[in-house]
């Protein structure tokens, strides 16, 4: 996205790329080659829509969190990059924790668990699992850092997205050296990580060489960037208390902002740093459009104003037809071998409108399993700020009112993460106060403003009860790791 500040308007461009195909469930990884590709394909259609690239000063990197790109001396990928979504680690996870003494210690070293999700475990695998590809590694950056190293030439990481690997100390903002023992105590993993630097330091000036095929002149500071999350809550206005953003994304994210650290005993609340010099306690369920695509691309092969509507002709509740979306795992609550599982279908919910919407609600209800349990941290919205794509379809952003029993409206520009990423570079190529320019550049879409329906709330609050307890039930009883065991025979 180009976003110009002086008139207020942005010109987007993007690509679309798929996971390698073929991998056992649970693997879920992409070549980085392939963002680089998408990068310049993007960069190459915006100043084919007109946009001044010699006017650029600045240029922001919002990037999906937790997967590893491990680089060899020479700084090209080793093997593809494991991502964010893939559960196939929950055994090294297991044998970092056994490492550490257990989660008690490990969250008293990093302030978070463990979940299959982070890069830390990650690591262990490729240790155990490909140890010749292990042993050519040099340099072990997440996503962001990879775009930033092209973009710059340097190995620079920030806060913010670095709180997602599990070898970084939220509290101190600063590498692990223990969580890195602990993953591998036979090598020295500190000579493997980029230099951290704070969200408001630049990680470099744009390469000459790209600068002159972009068509960019003069000085182009290239911002820390961030995850996804650090930059759809910049994207959003989620720099205060009192503020909740929800992404209705492929997976689904949940979080606000803290002036200090939010450490969650029981380890399903994230504690993350901002990319502001805050704190970012976040929630993150795996399954969101992933799950309403597959039912409307999969099962009724429509498109997506047919979809709202098959979901706008059934009553909330979807009379009883209640999905649990774990698919191919689950990070919150903390389902590897998950899948997804229907409840209530009968001959009156077996229909397109019925399905389509018990989709829609079970990731919603998702959602609100990690708002509890915000709740409970001491984290009370008084709105909440939806983004995403999910968040465009009227009657999902009604439901999320419903669900979350708050009013919810998005911000005039979308793109959430990307908006945000535009915000920081300007922060950091102007050096002016973040907080003020965020409020200076943020709009709301009241349009978009939707509050709770009492009688639609108090069907959700018995239909979450419902849905919470089977969840319980089908995790406590062990069918999922069978199910895990019998499918990848």
């Amino acid at each position: 996205m180009a976003w110009d500040q002086a008139r207020g308007d942005a010109v987007s461009a993007g690509r679309s790329y798929d996971l390698i195909d073929g991998l056992p469930p649970g693997h879920k990884e992409q070549h980085p080659s392939v963002w680089i590709t998408a990068l310049n394909e993007c960069l190459d259609e915006l100043r084919a829509k007109g946009v001044d690239m010699a006017a650029v000063a600045g240029i922001g990197v919002s990037g999906q969190q937790h997967g590893l790109v491990a680089l060899d001396s020479s700084h090209q990928p080793v093997r593809a990059s494991k991502l964010w979504c893939d559960t196939s680690t929950e055994p090294q996870c297991r044998r970092i924790m056994e490492a550490a003494g257990g989660q008690p210690a490990y969250q008293a070293e990093i302030g978070n668990a463990l979940p299959p999700g982070f890069t830390a475990s990650k690591i262990l695998w490729m240790k155990e699992n490909e140890p010749e590809t292990y042993r050519k590694v040099r340099y072990l950056l997440l996503p962001h850092d990879y775009l930033n190293l092209y973009l710059t030439g340097n190995l620079v990481a920030e806060p913010g997205d670095a709180s997602g690997t599990g070898y970084f100390r939220v509290r101190e903002r600063e590498w692990s050296k223990a969580a890195l023992s602990w993953i591998d105590p036979d090598r020295d993993l500190m000579e493997c990580i980029p230099k951290m630097i704070a969200s408001r330091e630049p990680a470099g000036q744009l390469r000459g060489d790209l600068q002159r095929k972009w068509g960019m002149s003069g000085r182009v500071v290239v911002s820390s960037g961030g995850g996804d999350n650090m930059m759809g809550a910049i994207g959003s206005g989620n720099v205060k208390p009192g503020t909740v953003t929800v992404s209705l994304g492929t997976s689904g994210t949940l979080y606000s902002f803290s002036a200090s650290p939010i450490i969650d005993a029981a380890g399903e609340i994230a504690a993350f740093c901002d990319s502001t010099g805050g704190w970012l306690p976040l929630v993150c369920t795996m399954n969101v459009t992933v799950a309403t695509e597959m039912i409307r691309a999969g099962f009724l092969g429509t498109g997506l104003d047919e979809f709202n509507q098959a979901v706008e002709g059934v009553r909330p509740g979807a009379d009883g037809l209640i999905l649990v979306p774990y698919l191919e795992g689950e990070r919150m609550p903390n389902v590897p071998n998950g899948t997804g599982v229907l409840l209530g279908l009968r001959p009156a919910t077996a229909t397109p409108g019925h399905l389509a919407r018990a989709a829609m609600e079970g990731v919603t209800f998702g959602l609100f399993y990690g708002m509890e349990r915000m709740q409970e941290l001491g984290i009370v919205p008084s709105e909440i700020r939806l983004i995403g794509g999910g968040a465009k379809s009227r009657v999902w952003r009604q439901i999320s009112a419903d669900v979350f029993d708050r009013p919810v409206v998005c911000p005039e520009n979308q793109e959430g993460p990307a908006f945000g990423a535009a915000l920081q570079a300007l922060w950091c190529a102007s050096g002016q106060d973040a907080g003020t320019l965020i409020e200076q550049n943020l709009k709301l879409d009241d349009s978009t403003r939707q509050c709770p329906i009492a009688a639609n709330r108090s069907v959700y609050k018995e239909l979450y009860g419902l849905y919470k307890e089977f969840s319980r039930d089908l995790i406590g009883c062990g069918v999922f790791e069978k199910h895990r065991a019998l499918i990848v025979k």
